[in-house]
């Protein structure tokens, strides 16, 4: 391999001048989470100051020890003699909002609340989810059938992805 150069997983020389280069990053990490298909990638980001930000989750979380791991694999095929850059590979924060439909199946049965687009907010237990709608167990307080006040009620909810804003997990102590 001649000076300027970084190899991927199938011995490919990348020119360094690439190293950058968000598809060559996205390449390198699909290629370490290959070995692993429990994982999967959350977000990628590439800020100006060449730092690289992989965030990752996992069906059933992720250990230390793969962070560390994929770190590892990217800056062995990353360059830092030709172009400088610092590396984070981390997990989402509790308090983030879900981005991957593949969370949303991690946290069935967890209590979300999501914001609509319209703003208006939904919570409840996520007990089932399909491609287009998560379904939510919500207890919501109606009007008595008969005399005054209200009871409680729980009603299945139907949320279709395309109109939620954001979902979160609700943290339960």
């Amino acid at each position: 391999m001649e000076f300027g150069e970084t190899e991927n997983l199938e011995g490919t020389r990348v020119p360094s001048s690439y190293t950058m280069n968000k598809q060559v990053v996205n390449q390198l990490v699909s290629e370490a989470l290959s070995e692993n298909n429990s994982l999967f990638l959350i977000d990628l980001s590439l800020h100006q100051d060449n730092k690289i930000v992989v965030q990752i989750d996992g069906k059933l979380g992720v250990p230390l020890q793969e962070c560390i791991r994929i770190s590892r694999y990217i800056e062995q095929r990353l360059d830092k003699e030709v172009e400088d850059y610092a590396l984070e590979v981390t997990t989402p924060d509790i308090a983030e909002p879900l981005k991957d439909i593949r969370q949303y199946h991690k946290n069935l049965q967890r209590t979300l609340v999501v914001t609509l687009k319209d703003k208006n907010k939904v919570e409840g237990i996520l007990t089932q989810i399909t491609e287009q709608t998560i379904v939510l167990e919500s207890k919501v307080r109606e009007p008595k059938p008969i005399g005054k006040g209200k009871i409680t009620v729980i009603k299945n909810i139907e949320v279709a992805f395309e109109n939620i804003e954001n979902a979160i997990v609700k943290i339960m102590f």
